[in-house]
């Protein structure tokens, strides 16, 4: 059987920077060239960034594209790679005539190109787009029609991309073509327990395809996406050989031997779609001694949610050029995490943690806020706001709701003067299920340019703000968050002895609520059926869609869940339509 060393070069391209991203896939070229690599894939997009959004609708954005494409060939090959098969995503445009899509000529499109001796010897476009959760492919590509196989050291090499990947049409296209590997390029975003599903449904694909299969996947965030990596390499019964690490940049090799290409007469249809082959290399290469293939340890259910958070500020921080970020510490246990998520992104050196005590602040949330800035070594001030209420309260006075609101947004000034001051990226620290019930202050605690804990539930703090604990006396290091706030009662501490549970169900109880009226679109009448108290129900769903101005002024923050607020659930603001399990309580 024909050998082929194939490199999965699992890295983290910015969106726009397309300069940048070339030089990301000519350094990573040269290290698959270096590894004895014959072929190396890069994600999906990856010229461009992905996901692009409606930078697609801008023809320079397309044309630079395709000459950033064009002139990296050249340069791949003048830096002495040229023979290597180099399989890279970017933003193409239809440039036949596409009457039958009922798009005018030079639409937009997903592509692949395969680059070889200084050209683009072929080009692929994504078949089927996706517009579901996150994703809004089809109101910016126009699809494809046909499987790209190329032929490489005598074997044949099917090309498609992520979505794809998901139909029938690709591993049916490589079976029927007689390809020894299907190569899948993706922009596959994370959340949680994703990982498994993709493993299955590319060992599904391979033993379909009665071949090899080979994914690669971007790693880092955008906005609200993260993109974990997790890149991998199936056989034709679909075991695993290779895995690349998750949330880290990594070239992901693997030696295989695979089917050779036949020689008899090749099928050029399949489900509608044209099969067009082509030859770069019929002669296998010389017989070499297999590497083994390496497997990454797999991610606990807890340190894939960290780790998403931690690259996902990361990215935001980085990308959008801030050096250094600031936060609110009350010392509860949101904020808490979010100083620990801090720390680990961008070093406790360049997280400025504020702490901004009321008349009705507790000494051990003070006591508790300065003992994880010692921990930590991050930067910490304390600013008392009661001079700054009481001068407000002598020019307009408030009480009730209003006056607790008024010490949220007198700190929220204080956060962003000192972040217009000094360019710190102001972090709001806010959880999903405060967010959902609207238990967030506008212009007060909700203030910020990204916000880590948006697509993490109440409870799920609590149970990461632990392991990062475990996880820090694990590896003998100081444990970031102090006991005492992760088993005090939590309160905002905005009135005399308040506790989140005076007008709260419990966490527990709230958040699994949340989760299947969220996240599984289960109404009132199901969650009754299910066995949840009426009136709890009610009290929930209706702080729930009353919510919904508050979520849309709302700092983006990094996607962990099934369905986050932001891209994945998406609800119009006026809205009369209220579900109540049994109408003659209406």
């Amino acid at each position: 059987m024909p050998q082929l060393t194939v490199a999965l070069a699992q890295v983290n391209p910015t969106v726009g920077d397309l300069a940048g991203n070339a030089q990301l896939v000519l350094e990573w070229t040269r290290r698959a060239g270096d590894a004895g690599a014959h072929v190396v894939a890069f994600p999906e997009m990856m010229l461009t960034g992905y996901p692009i959004e409606d930078l697609a609708f801008r023809s320079s954005f397309v044309d630079a594209s395709r000459a950033t494409l064009d002139d990296l060939a050249a340069k791949l090959d003048a830096e002495g790679l040229g023979e290597l098969v180099v399989v890279v995503g970017y933003l193409g445009k239809a440039l036949e005539s596409a009457d039958r899509l009922g798009v005018p000529r030079g639409s937009p499109q997903n592509c692949a190109a395969v680059v070889h001796r200084g050209a683009v010897v072929t080009r692929y476009s994504k078949h089927h787009l996706p517009n579901y959760g996150v994703f809004d492919e089809a109101r910016y590509f126009v699809p494809g029609d046909t499987v790209e196989v190329i032929r490489v050291g005598g074997v044949d090499v099917a090309v498609c991309i992520c979505e794809d990947l998901w139909q029938d049409g690709p591993s049916m296209a490589a079976k029927t073509a007689g390809a020894g590997l299907l190569l899948v390029i993706n922009g596959s975003p994370f959340e949680a327990n994703k990982d498994d599903s993709r493993l299955e449904l590319c060992a599904r694909r391979a033993i379909e395809g009665e071949c090899a299969l080979a994914y690669v996947n971007m790693v880092g965030g955008q906005d609200e996406l993260v993109f974990d990596g997790d890149s991998l390499v199936v056989d034709a019964g679909g075991a695993l050989v290779a895995r690349a690490g998750q949330f880290t940049e990594e070239l992901l090799l693997a030696d295989l031997d695979l089917t050779g290409a036949r020689e008899e007469a090749r099928t050029s249809e399949v489900a509608g779609l044209a099969i067009h082959h082509q030859v770069i290399d019929s002669d296998p290469h010389p017989p070499y001694d297999a590497r083994p293939g390496v497997v990454a340890t797999a991610l606990g259910d807890h340190a894939e949610s960290y780790q998403a958070l931690v690259l996902g500020l990361r990215d935001y921080v980085r990308k959008n050029r801030f050096a250094t970020v600031l936060l609110g510490m009350s010392g509860g246990i949101d904020s808490t995490l979010v100083a620990a998520i801090a720390c680990d992104a961008v070093g406790p050196e360049n997280v400025y943690g504020v702490s901004n005590p009321s008349a009705y602040s507790s000494e051990h949330s003070k006591a508790d806020a300065a003992e994880q800035a010692e921990r930590t070594g991050l930067n910490f001030v304390t600013v008392p706001i009661p001079p700054m209420v009481e001068a407000f309260q002598r020019s307009v006075q408030l009480d009730g709701l209003a006056a607790e609101n008024l010490q949220a947004r007198i700190r929220a000034v204080i956060w962003m003067g000192l972040s217009n001051q000094s360019d710190h990226l102001v972090l709001a620290c806010g959880n999903k299920s405060e967010l959902a019930v609207g238990y967030s202050t506008l212009y007060g605690d909700a203030v910020g340019g990204f916000a880590p804990l948006k697509d993490v539930f109440k409870t799920q703090v609590w149970e990461l703000a632990k392991w990062r604990n475990r996880e820090a006396e694990r590896t003998g290091q100081v444990p970031p968050i102090p006991q005492n706030v992760i088993v005090k009662e939590p309160s905002a501490e905005l009135s005399p002895g308040q506790k989140d549970s005076d007008s709260l169900p419990p966490y527990p109880l709230l958040d699994a609520i949340l989760e299947d009226y969220i996240e599984c679109d289960h109404g009132s009448a199901r969650l009754v059926a299910d066995g949840y108290a009426q009136d709890v129900v009610e009290q929930v769903l209706r702080l729930v869609d009353r919510a919904e101005y508050k979520r849309r002024q709302y700092p983006p923050g990094p996607k962990v869940s099934a369905r986050n607020f932001g891209r994945d659930r998406r609800l119009p603001i006026t809205n009369a339509w209220r579900e109540v399990a049994d109408p003659d309580r209406v």
